[in-house]
């Protein structure tokens, strides 16, 4: 990468010099995009189509809670041109180290624009500056990514243009679509059945756009790294008894203990596995963020209608 800033900049001089404008290279040989989490990296390839090849921080399969950067990971940084997040508080590790940094890396947040849901106690979200980060659950709230995204790459890429307009647009009818099948899936659930308990709260957005009730979350959090108190889940018992509520989600690597426990107690269903923070690999269920979407959402309500 420096190697290619150079002899841009000796292209530059030598231009200037002998009275010619210079020409900017091509994206493929030189922009160095690199995304934060395996589902946004999804995302940023849909526009980026086949002009640009996108690099991914955090691993899939590996929660954006709790992952640290290696030195490897910070050398890669250092190379890249451009790093997005999804933003909204929840890479609050990677901010010290970007402070860090002595490099000109253009970061984009893919989620800017969109406004927070603050929960009713704010200890819900007291490890996620600004609220609930969890927009893209939401497929709506993607389509906003998408144009942030767009308009990042055109900045940097002005001659990828027509290419990242129109995939943006390809692909924001996709998530149109994607959001019209799941409100058609879901609309098989009677509104009154529509409640559930999550494992940590992640699922605001996706409820609050598709008229589900979450109940209550078995970690205090919407980071993955606390855990509750006996007298919270006495108070959730209580809750699951007092509303009909019929189910558990967990999602993938979530330990199961406690939902097992409180399903043994009240008869609730625990959905295991579900995907919220990363896409599978090439032969998972859900190697792409639409697939990762109607994967949680085929899981939720064949258990809730049992089909």
């Amino acid at each position: 990468m420096k190697l290619i800033r150079l002899i841009t900049l000796i292209i530059l001089v030598f231009s200037i010099l002998s009275g010619c404008n210079p020409v900017k290279p091509a994206a493929s040989d030189g922009l160095n995009v690199i995304a934060a989490e395996s589902f946004l990296a999804d995302i940023v390839q849909h526009v980026a189509g086949d002009r640009l090849q996108v690099q991914l921080l955090v691993p899939a399969g590996v929660d954006p809670h709790t992952f640290e950067l290696t030195p490897a990971d910070a050398a890669r940084l250092e190379d890249a041109d451009m790093l997005i997040i999804n933003g909204g508080g929840l890479e609050e590790w990677l901010h010290s180290f970007l402070d860090s940094m002595d490099t000109d890396l253009i970061v984009v947040e893919a989620s800017a624009g969109l406004a927070s849901r603050q929960p009713a106690d704010p200890m819900q979200h007291a490890d996620h500056a600004g609220g609930d980060p969890h927009f893209w659950l939401n497929p709506l709230n993607v389509t906003s990514y998408v144009r942030n995204i767009r308009d990042a790459l055109i900045t940097e890429d002005p001659q990828g243009k027509d290419v990242y307009t129109r995939n943006a647009e390809t692909y924001s009818v996709q998530l149109q679509e994607l959001d019209a099948w799941i409100k058609g899936e879901v609309n098989l659930i009677p509104p009154e059945a529509r409640l559930f308990i999550s494992n940590h709260d992640s699922f605001g957005y996706f409820a609050h756009r598709y008229g589900f009730t979450v109940i209550g979350t078995l970690l205090t959090s919407a980071s993955t790294s606390a855990s509750p108190s006996p007298r919270q889940l006495a108070e959730l018992v209580d809750k699951i008894r007092s509303s009909g509520c019929k189910l558990i989600l967990l999602e993938a690597g979530a330990n199961s203990q406690i939902a097992d426990q409180i399903a043994a107690e009240t008869g609730i269903k625990v959905v295991k596995g579900l995907l919220t923070h990363s896409i599978t690999d090439s032969n998972g269920p859900a190697p792409a963020y639409i697939d990762m979407m109607r994967f949680n959402t085929n899981a939720i309500t064949s258990a809730l209608t049992g089909k």
